[in-house]
């Protein structure tokens, strides 16, 4: 387990719409532009080996992307090459970061001064949710799984740990871009898990508001 006094202040960012990454969470990814390439290469030979997942947001009314303000680091765990030269890679959640700046210039890729404070409990145990009901949460879950047409393997879902639970269905679920920042933000399991549920409500709801956790 990484400590504070681990975290560089500066790292190297991937900027991708809808791809969302949580502490002790694992995002598989496939790399294959030059510059992502480098990225990788380059991580490779840090002792931290961390890559700054980030959400591009587009400034209304310009056409200009910027990056929002937080994004989850994740330390590179796992690492294949294919026969073409594109890489296949695991990053696990390690711990969310407040962008400070954008770095400027030295690499194709894209690295950012980042602020590790407050963000504390992503290094620690595993958290908990005190008020989550299982059987309630996998009843909406069912239904929504069966309107968005999704499959899964309920017997793990039922069986693996709540912050598991949560996180990797935040992570896996197609939501907006905007939602997907909304539950990486929120400040604990339990809000994460309201989140949730609510964009899945939401997603039931289809504006008729028939569908609603009881």
């Amino acid at each position: 387990m990484m400590k504070v006094t681990d975290l560089p202040e500066t790292i190297a960012v991937f900027p991708l719409p809808g791809a969302l990454l949580l502490p002790r969470g694992r995002l598989p990814l496939h790399i294959f532009e030059p510059r992502y390439l480098a990225m990788i290469e380059d991580c490779m030979k840090t002792k931290h080996r961390l890559i700054g997942m980030i959400q591009p947001r587009e400034v209304p009314g310009t056409g200009e992307k910027r990056l929002n303000a937080i994004g989850c680091a994740g330390r590179l765990t796992g690492f294949s090459e294919t026969d073409d030269g594109r890489y296949m890679i695991t990053l696990a959640g390690v711990s969310r970061f407040r962008v400070r700046e954008e770095v400027q210039g030295f690499t194709p890729y894209r690295r950012c001064t980042v602020d590790w404070a407050g963000f504390q409990r992503d290094l620690g145990p595993v958290e908990e949710d005190q008020g989550f009901q299982r059987a309630d949460f996998l009843a909406l879950l069912g239904r929504y799984f069966t309107a968005m047409n999704l499959s899964t393997d309920w017997s793990s879902l039922k069986e693996a740990e709540t912050e598991l639970l949560i996180n990797s269905l935040s992570m896996l679920c197609p939501f907006s871009p905007e939602d997907k920042q909304a539950l990486l933000e929120a400040p604990s399991l339990t809000t994460r898990r309201e989140t949730l549920v609510t964009l899945i409500e939401f997603a039931l709801r289809g504006g008729s508001g028939d569908e609603m956790m009881q």
